[in-house]
């Protein structure tokens, strides 16, 4: 008889290979009796999305002081040597185990046991198989659900009911399954080896050196060993396709984003979709009522029209506008976002100094709309931005000119910025874009720490 490692993880959510564990249960079990375990919550290094935090009840101060996966994965190599991984739902479970092993750069392997499948072969007639509704019809206590250690060992019971009915052991040894063959194959274990673990873009190509995908990363290696583990069509195709990878260190993450943009635009690679048409959906528009106060309105992007700035959907939109109109006691009505009679929502509160009934003079109320512009817009109209360079000895700085993106360019520390003719000799251009500015004022307004220093056109 195989040995069982009965296995539950929690996750942080998020898109498909950016996900971490957040806690992982494990019983080893020989057939008769529980003979090892593991139960430990995990740092993931990664934020946790709302709807699993409100359905697990794990939150990120719980985990501040957990063990990272890195610290439990030896133990979780021992435990499970030599058996069979069973969880409710193998599928989901061994694919996390394998993605945070492949983020250390070790080949994770096992041979799995579904107990959804199992279910579905001996007890055929339940209304549901899903753990909660399938263990409750068969009697089997559960408590802690969503919880590792409750959901791993309700899986545990269901599989003592499952081996009882399957006496000749032969639907289980049908349905275990071994996955030898998701080993990455020799020619991207060695491509992977020459990618550095540092903030860049890279581009990966086929047998003619055309590009067929390019991406950017904080950690270029882990986020390539993820296009290599996943079995998504998409990865998959790209993992058949993949012949040579090229790479550029960046140092700064908004240079990243701006070379992404630039190089996709002018490869055009078959796997990246993203920015086949803009990602700029609306844009921030300034006009003036008949009362002389000043209204800003989000309108549906043109490719004609300028606007003070822009942003990918309307939800982010109203969100960010929201938040000015508390900061500056701006009114609803005045910024598109109220359409009722009388005072808007932030005049009952009295929070809105009145403007939209006629309380607040209208030059008093415009120099606080300009505050928000200042926000939203370019803080110069010739200007550097500084950030990170490659490596201690330099940083990297984004040369604006009128408003408009010029290039990157890398100086050492000593190098004093002045003027921006003495930047252009060492500046790499780049194309101006609506999307190239939309991704440089999204960045500088999660980043209020980044150094920007206005320049002298004169």
């Amino acid at each position: 008889m195989p040995m069982y490692v009965v296995v539950d993880v929690e996750t942080t959510g998020g898109k498909y290979g950016e996900e971490g564990i957040t806690e992982i249960a494990i019983y080893k079990y020989d057939g008769l009796e529980i003979i090892d375990q593991l139960i430990s919550l995990i740092n993931p290094e990664r934020p946790i999305q709302p709807f699993v935090e409100n359905l697990t009840g794990i939150n990120e101060r719980m985990l501040r002081n957990a063990p990272k996966f890195y610290e439990i994965a030896k133990r979780i190599v021992e435990i499970t040597t030599d058996c069979v991984l069973v969880a409710h739902n193998a599928s989901f479970d061994y694919r996390m185990l394998q993605t945070e092993f492949d983020r250390l750069g070790f080949d994770f392997e096992r041979k799995t046991l579904c107990t959804v499948e199992l279910s579905k072969k001996l007890i055929p007639d339940v209304d549901s198989y899903k753990l909660g509704k399938l263990v409750r019809s068969l009697g089997i206590p559960l408590s802690d659900r969503h919880r590792a250690a409750g959901d791993a060992r309700a899986t545990l019971d269901l599989l003592k009911i499952l081996l009882h009915k399957d006496g000749e052991k032969h639907i289980v040894k049908n349905l275990i399954k071994s996955h030898s063959n998701t080993k990455k194959p020799k020619h991207l274990l060695k491509l992977l080896k020459t990618v550095p673990a540092s903030m860049g873009v890279y581009y990966l190509h086929n047998s003619k050196g055309d590009v067929i995908y390019i991406g950017k990363s904080k950690n270029m290696k882990r986020r390539v060993n993820q296009h290599f583990s996943s079995s998504g069509k998409k990865q998959l195709r790209i993992q058949l396709e993949t012949d040579s990878i090229s790479v550029e260190e960046t140092g700064s993450e908004l240079i990243a984003l701006l070379k992404e943009l630039d190089e996709i635009k002018l490869h055009k690679p078959k796997h990246n979709r993203v920015y086949k048409s803009s990602f700029i959906k609306f844009g921030l528009s300034l006009a003036e009522n008949k009362n002389d106060y000043q209204v800003l309105r989000l309108v549906h992007a043109s490719s004609e029209d300028e606007y003070l700035t822009t942003f990918k959907n309307l939800n982010r939109a109203r969100s960010i506008l929201f938040h000015y109109a508390e900061k500056y006691s701006l009114c609803l009505q005045l910024l598109s976002l109220d359409k009722k009679e009388g005072g808007c929502g932030l005049y009952q509160k009295q929070q809105c100094l009145g403007a939209c009934v006629g309380e607040e003079l209208a030059e008093s109320y415009n120099k606080r709309v300009q505050q928000l512009i200042n926000d939203v817009e370019f803080p110069h109209t010739d200007m550097v931005i500084v950030d990170r360079g490659r490596n201690p000895e330099e940083q990297s700085v984004i040369l604006i000119e009128n408003k408009k993106l010029v290039g990157f360019g890398y100086i050492n520390l000593s190098h004093q910025i002045t003027h921006p003719q003495a930047l252009k000799n060492i500046i790499y251009p780049m194309k101006d874009t609506r999307e190239a500015r939309h991704i440089i004022k999204s960045h500088l307004r999660k980043h209020k720490t980044l150094k920007v220093i206005p320049l002298n056109s004169a």
